[in-house]
């Protein structure tokens, strides 16, 4: 098999949420329809979270960050979903798109098919799956026994929780699922790895799927030490919480900027310059973009 054969026939699922996963999605336009986003939809804060509280449904804030960084040709439909209202009133701080695609669901569009109906308007080719079609919050078990509720409120924690769980106990999206299992490669952030990587991998579906996959899973690092409890979790620590919610399948390598010699052997590692030239916190989306092909064609 050639080097374009292989990257042609790759198909590649990549897990996270926010701005990680956009950016992650981004770096690999390029492969189209071959590329399935499977996207965390437990946030609270912010814009999405105002919705949430006053109309339930799922959080659509990452799906729509995700969209938003894989828009290729501006347009005034692209503008109408980026739009962000100003000023003071109740609208103040809204998304549009978080409202459309809020929209489409008190409609009773299922949320998949509002999000293919975005993505066919804005000609966004890379499949966005939301991790669960059902409302569910991210909880946390802090060490001393406390049950905290709510992405807002894990962030904020002063120390690592013992547990995270998805509540109530929601089916993973098929389509997502379904992804796994065909996948070739499986990317795992980069993001908050508390609040973007690990809820989808809370849920037993996906969990499964991971776990039965014949996929490589890479786990991206982050460039820059995260805020919150995160922050205080070593490498090894977050591989390991990601292997036990995959029943004790290992993840098979590491994409990061410096040599890891405190890391467990089994892992491969593929060392890469990965910072943005304006920002050393945030990926370059071509350097993104070379070190996953160097995975393709490797396979």
């Amino acid at each position: 098999m050639t080097n374009s054969t292989s990257k042609n026939s790759t198909k590649i699922v990549a897990i996270g949420g926010g701005h990680g996963l956009g950016r992650m999605l981004s770096a690999l336009s390029d492969y189209g329809s071959q590329v399935t986003g499977i996207v965390t939809t437990t946030d609270n804060g912010g814009s999405t979270g105002r919705i949430r509280a006053c109309q339930g449904g799922i959080a659509w804030g990452d799906t729509r960050n995700c969209i938003n960084q894989l828009i290729t040709e501006p347009s005034v439909g692209s503008m109408i979903f980026e739009y962000r209202f100003k000023g003071t009133g109740e609208l103040s701080g809204h998304n549009l798109g978080n409202l459309m695609l809020t929209a489409l669901d008190n409609m009773s569009i299922r949320p998949l098919d509002a999000i293919n109906l975005i993505r066919d308007m804005l000609k966004v080719e890379t499949h966005i799956v939301p991790m669960t079609e059902h409302p569910a919050d991210l909880s946390a078990m802090t060490p001393t026994g406390e049950i905290i509720h709510g992405e807002t409120s894990v962030d904020e924690l002063s120390e690592v929780p013992q547990r995270l769980y998805v509540e109530p106990a929601v089916p993973a999206t098929k389509e997502a699922v379904l992804a796994i299992e065909d996948a070739d490669l499986i990317l795992l952030g980069p993001g908050s790895f508390l609040t973007s990587v690990m809820p989808p991998l809370l849920l037993k579906e996906i969990a499964a799927g991971l776990k039965a996959s014949s996929a490589r899973i890479i786990f991206i690092t982050n460039l820059d030490n995260e805020k919150g409890p995160a922050g205080m979790m070593s490498l090894e620590t977050m591989l390991h919480w990601c292997e036990r919610a995959m029943g004790g399948r290992y993840v098979d390598g590491i994409i990061t900027e410096t040599n890891l010699s405190n890391i467990p052997p089994r892992y491969e590692q593929f060392v890469e310059d990965l910072a943005a030239s304006n920002h050393n916190w945030r990926h370059d989306r071509t350097k993104l973009k070379n070190a996953i092909d160097k995975l393709v064609v490797s396979r």
